[in-house]
């Protein structure tokens, strides 16, 4: 509320700034909410597209013919390292990682020994690198969640299935449980999931042996707005300036929206509590462009969405 400045003219210089307080709500009680462009800078939610094509995109007639789900790209030492899903195009055929590198994070070499694990079902997976371990969290057959670490990020050994149980200690229900996505802090591993992608739930792990939710409820479900009317899947946690920041895709089950899968973002203080932003979808639904995450090149953040191919997005000019 401004004050008129004939009013402000009459009022000593103390009684002023007293005025000026109770008016902001600072002596009330009353905390202000940080505006939008605080909570949700331009940096993390205003990407246009680097061109018409994919930096990525599957090898018609390779072990890799179709690329499914969430890729994930790490920056290390100025190299942008690559990790996706490849199989043969069919219902039933073996989701396998393969693994690719690139100077630019635009035009990538192939690793000339893909797919890098043969035996395993490795689906919509991601990678936490703590100390000078990687941690690879994905989908395994039917869902289910399942761990593997590397020393070096090329060899791969499968840990097992990710054992979830509720807040009391029991076993999860019977079901899918997938798109894992980790986050580590303070110690604790935070462990967010999808069951048929109604909505996210949250668990957390001192040991990656067991995870136990922090509730029983999701953190983040569908809707209200069309975009992610029913179904969500979180597919990463980034800290960026005091606040959490989640990067999702939503869709909607039936309308004419039904099945075009867009990426969105929301944010957190505690892990817990999520608030969406206002401006989502980061791309038009009519885009179909799922599974995002952003990368930090150095300079800036990029958006890269991973289904069915690879695509590359920066801030705009």
């Amino acid at each position: 509320m401004a004050i008129p400045s004939r009013v402000r003219a009459l009022l000593p210089a103390g009684l002023l700034c007293l005025t000026l307080a109770i008016l902001s709500g600072e002596l009330s009680g009353q905390q202000s909410k940080p505006p939008i462009g605080e909570k949700f800078p331009s940096e993390l939610v205003k990407f246009v597209p680097y061109g018409k094509e994919p930096v990525f995109a599957a090898e018609p007639g390779k072990w890799d013919a179709k690329i499914r789900e969430r890729g994930w790209i790490l920056r290390e030492g100025g190299v942008y390292k690559l990790w996706y899903t490849g199989y043969d195009g069919t219902q039933d055929g073996l989701r396998m990682l393969g693994y690719a590198t690139s100077p630019d994070g635009i035009k990538w070499t192939r690793w000339p020994r893909n797919p890098l694990d043969r035996e395993h079902w490795i689906e919509d997976m991601m990678i936490v690198k703590d100390g000078g371990t990687y941690y690879l969290f994905a989908e395994g057959r039917n869902d289910r969640a399942h761990l593997f670490v590397s020393d070096d990020g090329l060899v791969w050994k499968r840990i097992g299935r990710l054992d979830i149980r509720l807040a009391n200690g029991r076993p999860i229900p019977d079901g899918p449980y997938g798109t894992p996505t980790a986050w580590r802090e303070n110690r604790t591993w935070y462990l967010f999931y999808e069951r048929e992608d109604r909505g996210i739930w949250l668990a957390t792990s001192k040991d990656r042996k067991e995870w136990r939710n922090v509730r029983d409820e999701p953190v983040l479900s569908p809707g209200p707005a069309d975009y992610d009317k029913d179904l969500v899947a979180l597919n990463q946690i980034l800290k960026h300036k005091g606040r959490y920041y989640a990067w999702y895709h939503g869709s909607a089950k039936a309308g004419p929206k039904a099945k075009l899968w867009s990426t969105a973002v929301a944010t957190s203080t505690d892990l817990v509590h999520w608030e969406k932003y206002p401006g989502n979808p980061l791309r038009p639904v009519r885009e179909n462009k799922s599974s995002g995450i952003v990368v930090h090149d150095g300079e800036k953040f990029r958006l890269y969405t991973m289904h069915p191919a690879v695509y590359l997005h920066v801030p705009p000019p």
